[in-house]
């Protein structure tokens, strides 16, 4: 669905991905990781194009044929959203329609039926009517996945998605993504690795260079050398978690649990 091919980008000349090759399949569910500052949200960037390479080029494909764009959905980091805006929840999630809606003149009962359906999704039906600057941070990550995935986009792109996901809708949450990836690609960008290891089918390793791993085998010394720090990675079970280590004042040979 999508071709990058040699894409170098920067700001203010300074090159923070270089000469970077990735394509991104239809239904593919792409993770990407890599070091803060490496460059993942700037490849996001370029995807949805919000900035413009500097070299190399980036290709939409619908049904195997070249087009020139696709419907895309984006899910972005929480700092970026202004909540002191007076918008409603049901609003927010509409404003995913906006695009398909005439100007002045209000939503059609399709639309309606599909904002009602996505708000039944999130476990939004209660909160519908509440500004949104009244919301927790994972009631507000859910009313912009909300807004993602209304127009039934192609391709949908989520930065850090599951940072302010509050517990109770954690599992609901990957599920989801699972029932999305159906209909659409979706392109992920998260720090928590185990999470991306344990959902996605592809991985793209983000360090100015990428380096691409069909399936989620990505090599410890890898890891080890781009984070600059030993990683272990460990998941089991139906959701995505982390094991610790032992803190210093806990005495050798103590049961953990």
């Amino acid at each position: 669905m999508i071709g990058i091919e040699g894409i170098t980008a920067g700001y203010g000349g300074k090159t923070v991905l270089r000469d970077v090759s990735v394509d991104v399949y239809e239904h593919d569910f792409l993770g990407i990781i890599g070091p803060n500052g490496g460059g993942k949200t700037t490849l996001l960037k370029v995807i949805l194009g919000l900035l413009a390479p500097l070299s190399g080029s980036i290709r939409f494909y619908r049904e195997g044929k070249a087009a020139s764009s696709l419907k895309m959905g984006y899910l972005p980091q929480m700092n970026q959203i202004d909540r002191r805006f007076p918008i409603s929840v049901r609003e927010v999630i509409a404003s995913g329609l906006a695009s398909e809606k005439p100007l002045f003149r209000p939503f059609g009962a399709e639309q309606n039926r599909r904002i009602d359906e996505v708000a039944g999704q999130m476990g939004l039906e209660e909160l519908a009517a509440r500004p949104v600057g009244e919301l927790s941070g994972g009631q507000l990550q859910r009313v912009l996945l909300g807004r993602s995935i209304v127009s039934r986009p192609q391709v949908l792109i989520l930065d850090e998605p599951n940072v302010f996901v509050d517990k109770r809708f954690e599992s609901r949450f990957y599920q989801l993504l699972e029932e999305v990836n159906r209909s659409c690609a979706i392109i992920l960008v998260s720090h928590d690795i185990g999470t991306v290891l344990s959902m996605v089918k592809n991985i793209a390793c983000v360090n100015e260079t990428v380096h691409y791993h069909p399936g989620i085998e990505v090599s410890e010394a890898w890891l080890n050398e781009k984070y600059a720090c030993p990683i272990e990675l460990i998941g089991h079970g139906h959701l995505p978690h982390r094991v610790l280590k032992t803190h210093p004042d806990e005495g050798v040979g103590k049961e953990k649990k």
